[in-house]
C-alpha cells in the first residue's frame, strides 16, 4: 500500500508544477482587475509605416482592377 502512496504524493507534485504558470496567469489577472499585465496598448491604434503602405498598396491593386 505505501506504493499508492508514495505514486499519489508525486502525481500532486508534478500536478501542481503543471498548473503553476495557470495559477500565476490567474493571480496576475485578478490583481490588476482584469487587467493581466497592467496597461497595455490595443492592436491597431498606433500608427505604422507598414500599414500605411500595405493600405496604399491595397488601394493601387483595388483600382488598377476596378478600371479593367
Amino acid at each position: 500500500m505505501g506504493g499508492v502512496t508514495e505514486l499519489f504524493f508525486i502525481m500532486i507534485l508534478i500536478a501542481a508544477f503543471a498548473f503553476a504558470p495557470l495559477g500565476y496567469f490567474i493571480y496576475r489577472f485578478t490583481k490588476e482587475s482584469g487587467k493581466p499585465f497592467g496597461e497595455i496598448e490595443p492592436h491597431g491604434d498606433s500608427p505604422s509605416a507598414v500599414n500605411d503602405f500595405a493600405e496604399k498598396a491595397i488601394k493601387f491593386v483595388q483600382d488598377k482592377f476596378a478600371k479593367k
